[in-house]
């Protein structure tokens, strides 16, 4: 398992990629204008229940845009069906409000037809790994230059209240009366899964820790996978309330690249190894040479998967942060690759193509 310290202050978004010449923004037009939240807002009234998370998760979207300094037109948000489906109205991008589950299916048209953009997904946890689990995964196995943000409240919110693939066993909704018997996803661990490039991790009212996921994010060149942990007040009011409350750095593990994985109130927790896997250990029982040193970018997707397995549904522990941001080939690369290819090519004869290699006489 992976210790090593990279150069500098390296989780500062991005900054591997930009020095590789792989970063995400590496065709997408700038603008030498100054831009501000006011010129991402449009004229739509803005609908969501009153303490909403997605109010702060779009007011923080908002902000970190202008920081890229892109050309408005050459950004689109693409989303699916939910709440936070609503985001491409409030947004002065080019968006795209597509249908239940399929929203990575239309972002990757976008990002193999058009290198131009910076293509972003919104979705929920209903929207993303039910019905749109397929399209989820193989939009991440692929690695297609999108930004994959997915809005996690533990609950189906727009349908009214029915339990999630990431509601807590026991959970009482409407659909499960008695308590849920499933047992939900660790949305970061099926990410790795899939081999995610990039995998990170922000509560809503983290305004810092958002933006730092969201800068990163924006700069990595592959599908990007970003969960937002957010409070449903009017159906799972308080879900995430043991990560705000006083006590929660005891909980909140947040990982920055080349830094020693150590939390608490008191930065008196660590992340040890512990077999093929990790602990979290008090500090003064443990020699400062065991703490781990967090390596977003290296290879060893195992590290990252024992990481992620940190995490909890019943909240002991929430990793948060980037947790791995490494760069592989994308398929919106290849695949432009191919069609250059074959138009470099001569011309292809149009009978031989349809006749095939071989044929046959039918007497």
């Amino acid at each position: 398992m992976t210790g090593t310290i990279h150069n500098g202050a390296a989780h500062e978004s991005g900054i591997a990629g930009r020095e590789l010449g792989l970063s995400g923004l590496a065709h997408v037009p700038r603008t030498d204008v100054p831009q501000k939240p006011k010129d991402f807002t449009t004229d739509q009234e803005v609908r969501w229940c009153p303490g909403c998370g997605d109010y702060v998760i779009l007011a923080t979207v908002r902000s970190m845009l202008p920081q890229l300094g892109l050309a408005r037109e050459n950004i689109v948000f693409v989303s699916g069906i939910g709440c936070s489906s609503r985001f491409p109205y409030y947004l002065d991008t080019y968006g795209v409000h597509s249908i239940h589950g399929r929203a990575p299916t239309l972002a990757t048209g976008l990002a193999v037809t058009r290198p131009d953009l910076s293509v972003w997904v919104v979705t929920g946890d209903g929207d993303a790994l039910s019905i749109g689990g397929n399209h989820l995964i193989h939009a991440l196995r692929r690695n297609v230059n999108m930004r994959i943000l997915l809005f996690n409240n533990r609950i189906y919110g727009l349908t009214k209240g029915q339990y999630s693939p990431t509601s807590e066993v026991g959970k009482v909704t409407k659909s499960t009366p008695m308590g849920s018997v499933d047992a939900p996803f660790n949305t970061m661990s099926l990410a790795l899964g899939a081999d995610a490039s990039f995998v990170a991790r922000a509560l809503d009212s983290d305004r810092e820790g958002l933006t730092e996921v969201l800068r990163a994010a924006a700069h990595h060149r592959g599908a990007a996978f970003v969960e937002i942990l957010q409070d449903c007040p009017i159906f799972n009011d308080g879900s995430f309330d043991v990560l705000r409350k006083d006590g929660a750095g005891s909980r909140m593990i947040h990982v920055r690249h080349g830094e020693p994985i150590v939390f608490g109130t008191d930065d008196e927790l660590c992340v040890v190894r512990k077999g093929f896997g990790l602990r979290v250990a008090q500090r003064t029982e443990v020699d400062p040479d065991e703490i781990v040193v967090h390596d977003a970018y290296t290879d060893d997707l195992e590290y990252a998967y024992a990481l992620s397995r940190l995490s909890d549904q019943n909240l002991r522990y929430t990793v948060t942060g980037v947790v791995r941001a490494v760069h592989r080939p994308t398929y919106d690369d290849g695949a432009r690759d191919q069609v250059a290819q074959a138009k470099s090519e001569a011309p292809a004869d149009l009978q031989q193509l349809l006749d095939g290699p071989h044929t046959w006489t039918v007497t």
